[in-house]
């Protein structure tokens, strides 16, 4: 069984939603200088993507295996 690119796609999507409105409540709250964006949000944005990656591939392969789908096959029944 593949995942193909769905985990990343879900991954960046999950990600990027929970650091840019993070970001943005900080930005309104506190208004700090670009550098220290720069300095919290890459290692999160980081730890989020490499920490969601795994799990959410073994939920992908899981599900696949679960409906006994193949790759590129439509299950008609």
């Amino acid at each position: 069984m593949d995942s193909a690119d769905g985990p990343a796609v879900f991954v960046v999507l999950i990600a990027g939603a929970i650091v840019v409105t993070a970001a943005l409540v900080v930005e309104v709250k506190y208004q700090p200088p670009y550098w220290l964006h720069a300095a919290l949000w890459l290692p999160l944005i980081t730890g989020l993507s490499l920490g969601l990656l795994r799990p959410l591939k073994a939920l992908m392969i899981a599900l696949q295996y679960r409906h006994k789908a193949g790759n590129g096959q439509i299950d008609d029944t």
